[in-house]
C-alpha cells in the first residue's frame, strides 16, 4: 500500500497537463465525497461534513463556495449511501450541484484492505445576470441578457484504502455538457482526480500524514495539491499545503469526543493573484455519529 501511495505520488509530478474547472478546497482530505462516490460509507458512520470557503478574500467578486456531504454505510457496511450538494459563486456567475452516491466495498483481506466502487448522479445548473454588473454603456445587449442551464451527469470512482492510508481514482463528471445553452460556446470538460494519503506513526504522541491530490483535464494548466499533516494526540491535527504555480497555507483541525471535527484552512497566492487580496479561508464542521454499539475504536484518519 505504502509503495503504491509514493509511486502515484511521483507519477502525478511527472504529468505536465492539468486542471481546475471544478470548485476547489484546501481541505480536500475531509471531504473526499465531492470528488470521489466510492468514499461513500467508508468512514463507517453516519458522517455529514460542510465547507465553506472564500477565496481572494479582498476582491469583488471572488470566488465562494459551499459544500455539504451525507454518507453512511448499510446491508453489514458492504454498501455505501450518500449525497453532496455544492454552490458556488463568481462574479454574476453561479453554479449549483445535487448528486446522489452510491459505492460497494469489496474486503481484500483480513487486515482491512478494501477496495471500494462507486457511482454518482446529479443534476448541475449553471446561472448568471449580467444586469449586477457595473458598465458604461447600459444599452449594451449582453449587460441586458442573462441565461440559466440545468443538465444531469455521472461520476465514477475508485477508493482502495485500509487504516493507515488510501488510494483514490475518480471522475465526478464523465459527461461533457453545455454551460450556456444560448449559444453553446462553454462546455464543462471532463475532470479526472487521483488521491493519495498514508499515516505515519512516530511515536504515541505524533503521527504524520502526507496526502496529494491530483486534478486533470484536457488543455489545462497543471493542478497538483500536496499536504503534510502532524496529529497530535489523535485530537489536534496542524499542517501545511503547497498548489503547485498558485499558493501555499497552512491548515488546522480539532476533534471532539470522536463525534464532532472543526477545521480551519488559509492559503495565499504567490503567483501573480497574490496582489490587493488578503488570501483564501475555508471552515469545516465535520460529525461522525453511531450507535452505543458500534462505538469507535481507533481515530479516523481519512
Amino acid at each position: 500500500m505504502k509503495k503504491l501511495i509514493i509511486l502515484l505520488f511521483f507519477v502525478c509530478l511527472s504529468k505536465l497537463t492539468d486542471a481546475q474547472q471544478d470548485a476547489q478546497a484546501s481541505m480536500y482530505f475531509f471531504n473526499p465525497l465531492s470528488y470521489n462516490p466510492a468514499y461513500a460509507g467508508t468512514r463507517e458512520s453516519f458522517n455529514i461534513t460542510a465547507v465553506h470557503r472564500s477565496q481572494w478574500l479582498g476582491w469583488a467578486g471572488a470566488p465562494t463556495t459551499q459544500f455539504l456531504s451525507i454518507h453512511a454505510p448499510i446491508a453489514r457496511k458492504k454498501i455505501g449511501l450518500g449525497g453532496n450538494v455544492s454552490y458556488d459563486r463568481i462574479g454574476s456567475r453561479t453554479g449549483f450541484s445535487a448528486v446522489f452516491d452510491f459505492a460497494y466495498h469489496l474486503y481484500l483481506n483480513n487486515k482491512g484492505l478494501k477496495l471500494s466502487m462507486g457511482g454518482s448522479a446529479g443534476l448541475f445548473s449553471n446561472q448568471a445576470s449580467f444586469s449586477d454588473l457595473k458598465a458604461n454603456d447600459v444599452t449594451d445587449v449582453n449587460y441586458q441578457s442573462s441565461y440559466s442551464s440545468m443538465t444531469s451527469n455521472f461520476g465514477a470512482g475508485l477508493y482502495l484504502h485500509s487504516k493507515n492510508g488510501y488510494l483514490g481514482l475518480s471522475s465526478p463528471r464523465l459527461l461533457d455538457r453545455s454551460l450556456d445553452k444560448n449559444n453553446g460556446n462553454s462546455f464543462s470538460q471532463k475532470h479526472y482526480y487521483a488521491a493519495a494519503g498514508y499515516v505515519f506513526k512516530m511515536n504515541s504522541v505524533i503521527d504524520l500524514k502526507p496526502s496529494l491530490l491530483y486534478k486533470y483535464t484536457k488543455n489545462g494548466p497543471f493542478a497538483l495539491d500536496v499536504n503534510l499533516s502532524a496529529h497530535f494526540y489523535k485530537r489536534f491535527w496542524i499542517g501545511g499545503m503547497f498548489r503547485f504555480n498558485e499558493s501555499v497555507g497552512f491548515n488546522c483541525a480539532y476533534t471532539f469526543n470522536d463525534v464532532c471535527q472543526l477545521g480551519y484552512s488559509f492559503d495565499f497566492p504567490y503567483n501573480g493573484l497574490r496582489l490587493n487580496n488578503w488570501g483564501s479561508h475555508e471552515l469545516l464542521i465535520c460529525f461522525d455519529l453511531k450507535t452505543k454499539n458500534h462505538a469507535f475504536v481507533s481515530p479516523r484518519y481519512f
